[in-house]
């Protein structure tokens, strides 16, 4: 389990080798699932939780806390997380990219959505139950983001947060 890096940036929570260690079968039955495509998907999710996590109640609280900046208007002047400043919890985000790269691109292509009982379908529904319980417990312990960059979550960076699915229909 290792993130994915360009340069000294990171792009992806997640590698190929990690998906298809979740899911061997997925990609014995499905040869178009080739490396370029899963890390380019993986790619998309890592910003997809970026943004998802910059939305969140406990980033915006948690940015503002910690922030010299006093100029803020609204929670859109929060800057988005640095995924480089991702410390403590990486093999956790790693999990988090594999189960939203599955649930929400990698089976819905490969789903026979006209089976009620299709195996992908019931996946899919798995896949998210774990991202959303994971998202969760992230929110909820907050120790994993360094925010001044020294290499090391102090215990004054910790800041645990609640975080509560909405259901949207």
């Amino acid at each position: 389990m290792a993130f994915l890096y360009s340069g000294s940036t990171v792009i992806s929570f997640a590698e190929y080798m990690d998906v298809q260690d979740r899911d061997q079968r997925l990609f014995e039955a499905n040869e178009g699932l080739t490396e370029d495509v899963v890390e380019t998907l993986l790619v998309r999710s890592t910003e997809r939780i970026l943004s998802l996590l910059r939305g969140t109640d406990w980033w915006i609280d948690y940015y503002i806390t910690r922030s010299t900046n006093t100029t803020f208007q609204s929670a859109a002047d929060v800057p988005a997380l640095d995924p480089d400043k991702i410390i403590e919890r990486r093999n956790d985000f790693t999990d988090l990219c594999v189960y939203y790269t599955l649930f929400n691109y990698i089976l819905p292509k490969i789903a026979n959505f006209g089976a009620e009982d299709d195996a992908e379908r019931k996946k899919m529904g798995y896949y998210q139950e774990k991202y959303n319980f994971l998202f969760a417990e992230l929110i909820g312990a907050g120790d994993w983001y360094d925010f001044s960059g020294t290499g090391v979550v102090t215990s004054d960076e910790k800041q645990p947060g609640v975080y509560n699915l909405r259901r949207i229909r």
